[in-house]
């Protein structure tokens, strides 16, 4: 593996920074400590910052000493913690109950910090890095944020490039490829009005518990008969509120939940399809409906030149064997909105399969969003080596 000497040798120094950042979680736009972390680190290493974009956000400028050639790319990472109670109970477990990294974001704000730290000590190149550490990756949207503020603008990229662990790829691979790798993350709320009465007799009330159900299953037909078979999508509700008493047919009942696709246009018809079933079924039985649908983040698609240069990196690390196809899941990132304003590549870097947990963790696998989650140290110096050597890259092209 083709890992830069002097990350390598900064394993410790990454690892002891990761725990301590996993230790000290902060939730979307609460990440001050971490931002504080990292601009103490940052300057420490004659790095310019500036503070304040999507609340907490921290971005560094790093120009190389040779002659500027006008070239720039941006490397981001997110800082936000989940509100989880983490199960482990390692060292550097949470000391905050409700509030854990159990997504991984401490490993990859440490990667892109040790990334800053080679590319500061060692300015042997042309033109410039931006390292954006990004707040609220966790559907608040922190991206979108950072770019309302003006991150653009005011570091003006030609590219940008992200990164985030995928636990079940071994340790020590990365995958990436062309086009869509995640889902665009849509939530929906439906309330069924009726009308309450006694449980015993029915027949003068509306209940709207069994037209909800009708909905709910009829949503699952727009998925298997509405959408097209290739196309990828979820429809799940996940929660239902109905009720009080068991002999008390309720006012209302209201459904939530998500929708996951690829396309604008097949969500754009599962949208059309999911009102137009909520209302009519709604109507055929003499109830009443509220449906609100609320577009979170859009799909994150990689460009097709900025992925297949990244591979050209990556596979210049860890060898062709260990550059996997990156696989399309349904999960959402706000990275999409810095992809949509600018072109880029978001990759997938190994976090094997849990056993590096090797004491003082729950039970349950080693999954992204589990309560006995652990980013692998053993991956600091890949993914740091990654970020450095794509930007160098980037700047060195013709």
């Amino acid at each position: 593996m083709n890992l830069i000497d002097d990350i390598v040798a900064q394993a410790d120094a990454l690892r002891a920074i990761r725990r301590d950042i996993h230790a000290h979680p902060e939730l979307a736009f609460e990440e001050t400590r971490t931002a504080d972390l990292l601009a103490e680190r940052l300057t420490a290493w004659g790095i310019p910052i500036h503070r304040g974009l999507g609340g907490t956000g921290v971005v560094g400028t790093i120009r190389g000493i040779r002659p500027d050639n006008g070239r720039t790319v941006g490397l981001r990472a997110d800082m936000d913690a989940l509100p989880m109670t983490e199960a482990n109970t390692f060292a550097h477990a949470s000391k905050h109950p409700g509030k854990m990294h159990a997504c991984g974001h401490d490993g990859h704000t440490t990667m892109l910090l040790g990334a800053a730290q080679h590319l500061a000590e060692h300015r042997d190149f042309a033109g410039t890095v931006y390292v954006i550490f990004q707040p609220a990756e966790e559907q608040a949207g922190g991206a979108r944020e950072m770019i309302r503020d003006g991150l653009f603008e005011q570091f003006p990229m030609e590219a940008v490039f992200g990164m985030h662990n995928m636990p079940g790829i071994p340790a020590g691979t990365m995958a990436l490829s062309p086009g869509p790798v995640l889902a665009s993350n849509s939530e929906f709320t439906v309330t069924v009005h009726g009308k309450g009465g006694h449980a015993a007799m029915p027949h003068l009330a509306v209940d709207p518990i069994p037209v909800a159900a009708q909905v709910l299953a009829a949503f699952q037909n727009i998925i298997s008969r509405n959408k097209k078979p290739l196309e990828a999508a979820v429809i799940s509700v996940t929660m239902i509120h109905a009720g009080d008493s068991a002999n008390v047919i309720p006012n209302s009942c209201q459904m939530r939940g998500t929708v996951r696709a690829y396309t604008a246009e097949t969500l754009d018809l599962i949208e059309r399809r999911m009102r137009d079933v909520a209302e009519l079924t709604c109507q055929a039985n003499e109830a009443r409906c509220d449906f609100d649908f609320q577009r979170i983040y859009p799909s994150t698609i990689n460009h097709e030149a900025e992925a297949l240069f990244a591979r050209q990196v990556i596979e210049s690390i860890v060898g062709p064997e260990r550059l996997i196809t990156q696989t399309p899941i349904m999960a959402a990132e706000d990275f999409a909105f810095m992809l949509e304003a600018k072109p880029g590549a978001y990759a997938f870097i190994g976090n094997g399969d849990g056993a590096h947990r090797d004491h003082g963790h729950g039970a349950g696998p080693c999954l992204v969003h589990n309560t006995s989650y652990d980013f692998n140290d053993e991956v600091l110096p890949l993914g740091a080596t990654f970020l450095a050597k794509v930007a160098r890259a980037w700047l060195a092209r013709g």
